[in-house]
């Protein structure tokens, strides 16, 4: 079959053929309909060659949606044929927190060598892929398979990070999301679903503030050394009582806490390598500063009925699974506007 792969530390990813993957026990394999292309492989291909946290070559793509093609031993109760997605941080299943269906905070995952799809394990850029148990599978409920597999992490994980900080996101409030691609456009479209705060998007690029009107953002505002006071000025001088950082790259993280309200929650989701500083007198009072990852199998769950309701709906580019190298590049020179998606057998 066919696969996308990173195979060389430095180089772009390669279309190969590898051999068909058969499912063992516990495992099903999936024949893929849709893989999400995600700004975190860039995060990883971009580190040198020992820093991969991963051995190479590995089969990218820790967004997948599919159809269940066979079954390995012992594994019974999911029809030939069910079109499902894949929760991607897989964990140990028996940890308290797997116990409580936050496999994405998994206390043994990595002692145990168990990796999510893409990113450790070989992932959905191919024509079939394993899934390691029939837990990790959502049934997609008549969903559109390419309009559905980026709520597996641009979905699922902005979605976990708003929901932790739903007790201030009250009416009257303002949320700022920063960087509006990928997650962001998704996160202000969630924020307008969950709630009726007001939605404040920044950008450094016009065409994805564009995007963030569009998908429902009250305001908009440049990214830019102006932005945090623009925000100020937007709220009377209070500041926003939650702030989601979809780049986390130094310079928008400052701009999230010098945005940030008393009592505010600053959520720093993006991978760019940015980091705030917290201590009396840093920050507002009170603010919280976190770092979520991902989100749990019964938020991936809630993200579909979400869908399902029209609540919201990703802005897609497809590709065939010999142009996903062109969706990479295009991604790394920010020409995505929304989500690059692979169709594998399309």
């Amino acid at each position: 079959m066919k696969a996308v792969q990173y195979r060389t530390a430095g180089a772009a990813p390669e279309v190969v053929t590898v051999p068909d993957p058969e499912p063992g026990p516990g495992q099903v394999l999936l024949k893929v309909t849709a893989a999400g292309v995600c700004h975190s492989d860039i995060a990883v291909m971009s580190r040198p060659a020992g820093q991969i946290p991963f051995p190479l070559p590995l089969t990218l793509g820790h967004e997948g949606v599919g159809t269940v093609a066979a079954l390995g031993d012992g594994v019974s109760g999911l029809p030939i044929g069910e079109p499902v997605a894949v929760y991607g941080p897989w964990g140990c299943g028996t940890c308290v927190k797997c116990a409580e269906g936050k496999e994405n905070y998994c206390l043994r995952a990595k002692e145990l060598g168990i990796a999510p799809p893409g990113l450790g394990s070989p992932g959905a850029m191919a024509e079939y892929m394993i899934v390691d148990d029939p837990r990790h599978l959502v049934p997609l409920g008549g969903l559109d398979p390419v309009q559905a597999v980026p709520l597996t992490d641009a979905g699922l994980t902005p979605y976990h990070a708003i929901k932790r900080s739903l007790p201030k996101l009250v009416p009257g409030a303002t949320a700022v999301v920063i960087g509006t691609g990928g997650l962001g456009h998704v996160a202000i479209q969630l924020l307008r679903a969950m709630t009726a705060v007001r939605v404040v998007a920044l950008d450094v690029a016009e065409d994805k503030l564009a995007l963030a009107r569009a998908v429902g953002a009250h305001e908009t505002v440049l990214s830019d050394e102006h932005a945090a006071a623009k925000v100020r000025e937007l709220t009377g001088g209070v500041g926003a009582q939650v702030v989601l950082d979809f780049v986390g790259a130094p310079p928008t993280v400052v701009t999230a806490g010098a945005a940030a309200a008393v009592d505010s929650d600053v959520t720093i989701v993006g991978l760019g390598g940015g980091a705030l500083p917290v201590g009396f007198g840093s920050l507002p009072y009170n603010t919280t500063v976190s770092s979520p990852y991902w989100g749990s199998r019964s938020e991936l769950a809630e993200v579909l009925d979400l869908a399902r309701a029209g609540s919201v709906e990703v802005h897609v580019e497809t590709y065939t699974l010999d142009e996903a190298p062109l969706a990479y590049e295009r991604l790394h020179h920010g020409k995505i506007n929304g989500r690059a998606v692979i169709l594998p057998n399309g």
